[in-house]
Parts: C-alpha cells; structure tokens; sequence
C-alpha cells in the first residue's frame, strides 16, 4: 500500500485515529469527526436562496463531552505535515482552544498557544499524541484552575440521550460563564443575538452550577409573561418538580429554582415588593433575560431587586446591550465575557439574512400643512402647522396613509405567498387598530374565510394575546397578519415570520434590533431561510449606525408603479454572499396610547384626516456585500440602468427626443423614474443640456456643454431667415438656453420677463413670427439647431 495513494478520509482512519485512541482519546466521547462548526450562510437571490459552504474541522478534540480542547486538521499524503495549520487555527479561533494540530499521518505538527518556553509549534510523531489529561492539566494550569474548581468547570452538561452538541458558541458562552464563576466573577454579561438560544445557553448554565451544588437556589427574571412560560415548557422543563413560578405576590421558598416577572416580584408599593419575603441572601444565582430593559437603569424598580440580592452571582443575557448617559449595562454588569453578534450569526448560517424594501411616502418626506380652520373627521380644528413624518399616527392620522401602507403590504403578499406570518409594527394601539382593518379591508377574500387571518396582538386586547401562541407556532395556519405596537418586538419566537412591516418610528438601536430580531430564526422544515423588512418610517437609516452589526443582502426602493416584491436579477456590485402578557395585566404599555381624540387626558390627542391624498416617493436602490459593507450605486451608473430600461438604443433616444414637441415631457419623466440631472451635472463638473447627461451617462458619447453648443447654433447663421425683431427673441432665446437650458425656452411665459419685456408684449413678439402657429415653429426649429449633430 502506498500512502501517497491514499485520501484524506483514508489518513484519519487509518493513522490519526488509531494515534489518538493510542494516546487514551475515547472515540464516543472525546474527539467528534468531520464536526460541523458552521451551518453556511444562507445567500439570497431573488426568490431563491442557497448555502455556502460549511465550515467543518476534521476533528475536535473534547476532555469531556461539550468542553473542547483541541482541532486537528487532516491532510492526504502529498501534503506536508503542517499544511493544514492554518486551516486548523481559524477552526481553533472559533471554538477558543488552545491546542492545534496538522497531520499528513506522517505525524503531527503541534501548536500549543499556551506553551511557555516560547516554542510554540513543534513536530511529533504519530506516536507522541498527548493523553487528554496531560493538555486537560496544562489548560487548567494556564488558566489558573484548582482542583476543586475544576469539578464545577468540568460538570457535565444536561444531555437528552441524543448525544446533541450545542453550537460553537453555545458552548463558549456556558464553558466562559462557569469559569468566571469558579473564578469568583460575581457580574456576568453575555451578547447573543435574537434566535441564538440565549435561554437555552442560561438552562446550560444553571443545570451546570445546580447540579455541581455551586449554585443551589437560583432565579430566572424576565418582563414578558409569555417569555417566562416559554422557557419553562420548553428549555428549563428538564428541572422538573424543583422548578417554579413566582405568581399571584405569593413566595413559596421549598423551590430551587425559581422564574418570574420583575413585575410579579416589585411595584411601586412597598407592600408590592415580593423579593423582599425572601432573605437577601436566598438566591444564590440570578440570570437576568434581556438585561438592557430595566435592570440597566439604576432608578429602575427592576434594579432594585437585583441590588437587593446583592450577594448572589447575577448574569445579564442581552442581544441588545444598552450604554446611554442613564442607562448602561457595562456599568452594572462589567464588559461582555463573550459576544455572539447578529453578523456573526447571519454569516455562520445559523440566523436568517434579510433584504430591505424601503418605500418612501410625499407626506412623510415634504410634509404637510391643513388649510386654515380646517377640522378633521370629528370636528376638531386642525393645529395651524406642517405635519411631518415625525407626526404620522402619533399626532396626526392620514386615513390615506394608513390604506396606501395595507395595500402595499398585501401587494407584497400577493405576489409572494398570502400565507407567510407577518408583523406589522405600529406606533401606538390605536394605530395597530387601524392597520388591522386596512389589511381587512385589503384581503377581504381571506378575512372572510377566517377573521383570524388578521389579528391585532397588544398588551390592551386579551383576544389578540390569546392569538400569540398560535401565531408564533409554525403548525398554526392563523393568524397570518399580526398589527402590534410593542407587546411583539422581543421575546416572542416566530420561527416562520417572513415579513416584518415597519411602520413605526424607532430611534433606539435596542428597540430595532429587537425587532429586526422577531425574524431572523432560520425554520429549514416550513422553508423559512430569509426574510424582508418593508420599511415605511425611515427605521431602517439605522443600519448605517457604527453600532449596527447585522447587515441586509439587498436594500430595495421601488418606484410608485413598481412591485414591492425586490427584482430577481443580480444587479452590478452585488456580490455573491451580499440579510404574551406586558407584566401589567390590562394596562397598555407605556407610550402605547389607545386613546381617540377627545379621551384619555382630556385633550386632542391626535387629528384624524380622510381625504388627504398620500402617494409613495421613488429612491434609489442599495445593497450590502458579505463583509458588510454598503455598495451604493453611482450615480452614473443608476442613471445608466434607468435610461436604458426606457430607451432601448441611443437612436431610439434620439429619435424619441427629436420627435417630441417638449423636451419637457421626456426630462420630467426621466426624472420621475430618479434620474437626477442636477446631480449629475455637478458630478461631470460642465454646464450640460440633459440631452448630453443622457448621452454621456448611457452610451459614452462626449458632452457638449450648453454655451458650446448655442455658439454652434450662432455659427451657422440660422437666424438669417427671420426678421431683425424675430432675431433678436431667438437669440435672447438661445442665451437663455445656454444659461438655464432648454426646459425654460419652452414655456410661453418667459416672453413677459427680460429682456424679452424690451422687445415689446408677448403679443406683439408672438405677431414679428406671423402669430401663435409660426412662433411654436421657431422653436421647434431653434431646438433642431441646438440638438444638430
């Protein structure tokens, strides 16, 4: 047998392995083959979407189950023995371990990042594979672990007898977490995205530290209702009989591990404050789920309860970490011990990537302003002021509006799958309300079929909440459509969410990625890879913020006559990988006003408008690449795209142009379709017809400038022909041509400025030409003359 001959499979199975069982490595429970690190990102085009490649290490090294050690890299024959280092090291840098190796099976190249003679790689022979406790004994060492720590640091996870590893940064998250608490750590902070099993990583955590007995009273503390009976059912369900609700202000302490509302443990009452029939020292453990809301704050009731307990290890999970003047979960929790971002995610192929439809309305851009003593649909007058997108459903309502958004989402369902779950973000429950039934009204065929099929899910209508399980379980068919305002932007898991409507004015980057988070749960068996954004309210402007991590594939503008669906083509620099109860049962949420104009306060709350007519703005289109980068288009080449999707040749260009009796009429309607002349102009740095724009930008052909070509026109003595007075207008005329452009000597009213008022009244300068006929003819010719080759 020649080894040269042999592959990479046949190396690991008949050297490598055998080394490592030699060594005292159990195959079933310390080193997993071909072990998959990554899922490979999910690429869309179009409707269609599929994987990159894995990434996937020959082997990982386990001391025991779930907690890694080292990487070995594998390589056939005709490979050097350290040829797949680098490979090995990126996989290493993944999983945080320290021990790398790369075998040809003629031996190993060993890299040990820990080593302290400053000999970090060396050479060994097949038969000098180290034993798991000797580089078990040299990571504890460097990591300064003593015996009795190591018996917390090694517990063994909960397993189901499937023998299920958690993902790669599952496992870095639980394994970090242990050994700052056996180190004495007594703040802990994790960032994990939304959909990366944050609840599941804390079950690891504290079944670890419950059944070593480091920790032996332990709390779970979260503000939604739904998130608590959510993890309970499922992740947290293994603890069985142990385990308890905190409900009804009663404390029954013969549990061990407790979950509950902050609200269900304090108040504003002293009375209210629960905790405080524990001892402070009863908890030894508190995980605190999605720390950025409340225990952040320091004057926040929330926090209270945490400082109560000041003696008990407190973990914070967030997706979304807060760091403001007054609120700041570095402060009170120290940096992140570890980070898993939305990036990171999304490029592992573990979370959904999403692409962006921003549609843009003239009210919302330009604003807008009621005639004076105008009232609105219940008799209020109108305050005298322009109304702007800052306005739109909070003090003002354009019923107009409110359809054009429900028809344009239903569009976009139509043309996609009427059946795919979807989140309509409002700003208030009113708003929701209202949205619920424009979308009726929209899909009158299936409202009819089944009344669930839109639904409004706020904190204020106990019907809607019933809904939210069936909702977020992707079994359930209804409902289809949910309105919500805030009740549905965290903790709620909808696996099969699709399409997350924006009509909501969000500022705060938690609060968007939060929400961007309700969708990017991947659910292979309901055929959820990708999702959209339809953004109506600008929200989706915080992409560009430093602080945003998570990048979309396509970002998509369509113009007014144009499907909200993005197109399928691959357009240029687009590259190939280029993303319940509130705690206060009955109350709205706070800002989430339900109130009419007239209740509530006792004053106008909001205006409310019929017949305002709304229309939707056109914008250009933008992408991001798979490093997360914005290609925005040139502007050259978005004019180029445009013009010759309406022109299919520079000749039908030109003879569209020569035949038309304005000019007008085609730069007004290639500037409706986003060309923009001025811009352009300024970017080619000449004082240009847009005649030469679209030349120039579509088919190369070198600008004339337009004092170029009026002299050319002065040239070729044209004017002979007429009158001394008709001469003198016409090349007033082509002066103004060179100055202002072509638009300006079409319009019969410049006859009454100057310096045309010298020559006499339009009347009298229409009668030199011989009347109103031969006048519009002079023109005409005069732009022949102009646009001559």
């Amino acid at each position: 047998m020649n080894k040269k001959d042999l592959t990479e499979r046949d190396i690991c199975t008949k050297y490598i392995t055998p080394a490592l069982e030699k060594a005292g490595w159990d195959p079933i429970t310390q080193f997993l083959e071909e072990f998959p690190l990554t899922k490979g990102r999910v690429i869309v085009r179009g409707q269609l979407h599929t994987r990159a490649k894995n990434k996937r290490a020959d082997y990982v090294l386990f001391y025991k189950p779930n907690i890694p050690i080292a990487v070995i890299e594998a390589k056939d024959n005709n490979h050097t023995i350290g040829d797949g280092m680098q490979q090995a090291l990126e996989y290493a840098e993944l999983l945080h371990v320290p021990f790398v190796f790369s075998s040809n099976g003629d031996g190993f190249l060993y890299h040990n990042s820990i080593d302290t003679n400053g000999k970090i790689e060396r050479e060994i022979g097949m038969d000098d594979f180290p034993s798991p406790e000797t580089l078990w004994r040299l990571w504890c060492t460097h990591k300064g672990i003593s015996q009795e720590q190591e018996a917390i640091v090694s517990q063994d996870y909960y397993s189901d007898g499937s023998n299920k590893t958690p993902r790669y940064y599952q496992l870095i998250a639980i394994n970090r977490t242990i050994e700052a608490i056996v180190n004495g750590q007594n703040r802990i902070l994790l960032v994990m995205a939304t959909g990366t099993g944050k609840t599941f990583t804390a079950f690891q955590i504290i079944w670890r530290l419950w059944k070593s007995r480091t920790k032996k009273r332990i709390l779970f503390l979260a503000d939604r209702n739904i998130l608590v009976d959510q993890t309970m059912t499922n992740d947290f369900k293994p603890f069985g009989s142990v385990m308890t609700k905190i409900q009804k202000r009663q404390a029954n302490k013969s549990y061990e591990i407790y979950l509950s509302l902050y609200q269900a443990v304090s108040g504003t009452e002293e009375e209210s404050n629960i905790y405080k029939q524990f001892s402070p020292d009863f908890f030894d453990l508190i995980i605190v789920d999605e720390c950025h809301r409340g225990s952040a704050d320091e004057n926040s009731n929330w926090r209270k309860i945490l400082d109560y307990f000041v003696s008990a290890t407190q973990v914070g999970l967030t997706a979304t970490p807060k760091e403001t003047e007054d609120i700041s979960n570095s402060t009170y929790f120290g940096d992140p011990i570890y980070t898993y971002s939305l990036r990171q995610g999304i490029d592992d192929g573990f979370l959904a990537p999403y692409k962006v439809v921003r549609i843009d309305f003239d009210k919302d851009l330009t604003g807008w302003r009621p005639d004076k003593g105008m009232v609105d649909k219940y008799g209020n007058e109108i305050e005298d002021r322009i109304f702007n997108q800052k306005d739109m459903d909070k003090t003002l309502v354009l019923d107009k509006r409110t359809q054009l958004v429900a028809k344009k989402v239903s569009e976009f369902l139509k043309q996609t799958n009427r059946f795919d779950k979807t989140i309509v973000f409002c700003d208030n429950i009113d708003h929701a309300e209202r949205m619920r039934q424009a979308l009726v009204n929209e899909n009158g065929d299936l409202a009819a079929e089944n009344s669930k099929y839109v639904m409004r899910i706020t904190g204020d209508n106990e019907e809607g909440k019933f809904e939210l399980d069936n909702f977020i379980f992707p079994e359930s068919r209804y409902p289809v459509i949910a309105t919500t305002s805030k009740l549905m932007s965290t903790g709620v898991d909808a696996q099969t969410c699709k399409l997350i409507v924006l009509d909501q004015r969000i500022q705060s980057m938690a609060a968007f990625k939060q929400i961007i988070g309700r969708g990017t749960r991947i659910n292979e068996d309901y055929n959820k890879f990708y999702f959209t954004i339809m953004d109506f309210k600008k929200a989706t402007e915080l992409f560009a913020d430093p602080d945003f991590d998570g990048d979309p594939v396509v970002i998509y503008s369509p113009r007014p006559d144009e499907s909200p669906v993005p197109p399928d083509e691959v357009d240029p620099g687009e590259t190939e990988d280029g993303l319940g109860n509130t705690g206060v049962t009955g109350n709205n949420l706070p800002g989430d006003d339900g109130y009419p104009i007239g209740e509530g306060q006792g004053k106008i709350r909001r205006y409310y408008v019929e017949e305002v007519p709304v229309s939707v703005v056109a914008e250009r289109v933008q992408y991001y690449d798979e490093n997360g980068k914005l290609i925005t288009e040139s502007l050259k080449d978005y004019t180029r795209k445009t013009i010759t999707k309406e022109f299919s040749s520079l000749d039908d260009f030109l003879r569209k142009w020569s035949k038309a009796e304005k000019k007008q009429v085609i730069i007004e309607a290639l500037a409706d379709e986003g060309v923009f002349f001025d811009a352009l102009e300024a970017e080619i740095g000449k004082e240009l017809d847009p005649f030469d724009i679209v030349c120039h930008v579509a088919w190369d052909k070198p600008p004339l400038t337009r004092r170029e070509r009026a002299e050319n026109v002065k040239k070729r003595n044209y004017f002979a022909k007429y009158g001394e007075q008709a001469q003198r207008v016409l090349n007033a005329l082509l002066e103004k041509y060179a100055d202002e452009g072509v638009i300006h000597i079409e319009e019969p009213q410049i006859l009454s400025i100057n310096p045309f008022s010298d020559f006499g009244t339009p009347m009298e300068i229409i009668k030199a030409f011989g009347g109103i006929k031969q006048y519009e003819n002079a023109i005409q010719e005069l732009e022949e003359q102009i646009y001559a080759a």
